[in-house]
């Protein structure tokens, strides 16, 4: 055993460091957490016909989503826009931005975090606020976004790997969540609708690269090597998970999740949940990781789609999620564990 939880410790340690240190690692994340799921179920000696049909079974019906879901947004992409600027002509700008993020978070969850954050970033290139208004706009959508994705399996990885880890059936993270991320995403939603919008004219933070069917198979190719990946590095870490995490108080393990912000939050979901957990345990762990996620780029994959396609800086991204997630990780610690 002692040889067991050494080696998963320093897969532990390159899965949580390569991918920050190294370009070419950041780059093939998928194959590499593929690499490293195998080597960790072979060090636990899990690696078995079982284990293998539940990580080639897993993945699927969240990449099903994301093709489909793509597909739809290929087809419909250049729709947006219009859509938009004739909504514009009939509801006040504040209501509308508010309706929009509200209405994109929570259809997050059945459409993938991937689709919606793409459609984020078609909506609000085509209003061409001054390039900081935007920023801020964005930060705070995507951290609606990545609350309501996890409220079903098919929403984002996170919530893959959490109902296949825990065994439970496909509403079970919407209840166990939702009367907490719910009234938190109408929250934001609102708080949307009073942030600065300024127009610029020179604002040209469109996404212009064209949506292909290739583009749309590689997606969910991604999404289902990294969920493969992620189903083998969680029960590989399982030896760890029963020494180090199960026996820490919930309200340690909120706090700790912090470190999602640098770190991807379904790669911790998979290091951390496990079925011998309280349900205020998992619950503590996945509402730290969600809020965690949303405060740097690294932490959440809706940050990463849409800074990367808007040009947002991490040191801006920074600025306006880092002092976001820390007063909902407050209030959420209250509301949770103190109330």
């Amino acid at each position: 055993m002692d040889f067991v939880i050494v080696a998963n410790l320093v897969i532990l340690l390159l899965v949580l460091t390569l991918p920050l240190i190294s370009h070419r690692v950041e780059q093939n994340l998928e194959a590499f957490l593929f690499i490293m799921g195998v080597l960790s179920a072979l060090a636990a000696s899990v690696l078995s016909w079982p284990l293998i049909r539940d990580a080639l079974a897993h993945p699927i019906p969240i990449t099903l989503a994301v093709f489909a879901s793509g597909l739809v947004f290929k087809w419909t992409r250049r729709h947006l826009g219009q859509g938009l600027v004739q909504l514009r002509l009939v509801i006040p700008m504040r209501v509308l931005l508010a309706v929009l993020v509200i209405v994109l978070a929570l259809l997050s969850s059945v459409f993938t975090v991937i689709i919606a954050s793409l459609v984020l970033v078609e909506l609000v290139s085509a209003l061409r606020f001054a390039k900081e208004d935007e920023s801020r706009l964005v930060v705070i959508a995507c951290m609606a976004i990545g609350l309501g994705a996890a409220l079903t399996p098919i929403g984002e990885p996170l919530s893959t790997i959490a109902t296949a880890k825990l065994h439970e059936d496909f509403w079970f993270l919407m209840r166990l969540l939702g009367p907490w991320v719910i009234p938190g995403i109408v929250l934001l939603g609102v708080w949307t609708g009073f942030q600065p919008m300024r127009y610029a004219a020179d604002t040209l933070t469109e996404g212009e690269d064209q949506e292909t069917y290739r583009g749309v198979v590689a997606r969910a190719a991604r999404v289902y090597l990294f969920v493969m990946a992620l189903t083998l590095l969680g029960e590989g870490f399982k030896p760890l998970i029963d020494r180090f995490v199960i026996a820490l108080d919930a309200r340690i393990l909120y706090w700790i999740n912090m470190v999602s912000a640098i770190l991807d939050n379904a790669t911790l979901t998979a290091a951390e949940v496990s079925p011998e957990m309280t349900l205020l345990q998992v619950r503590a762990v996945l509402m730290g990781l969600l809020i965690s996620g949303g405060m740097l780029i690294p932490g959440n994959i809706p940050n990463i789609i849409s800074a990367n396609k808007l040009g947002i800086r991490s040191r801006t991204w920074a600025r306006f999620g880092v002092p976001l997630g820390l007063i909902l990780l407050v209030g959420y610690f209250v509301l949770l564990f103190v109330v």
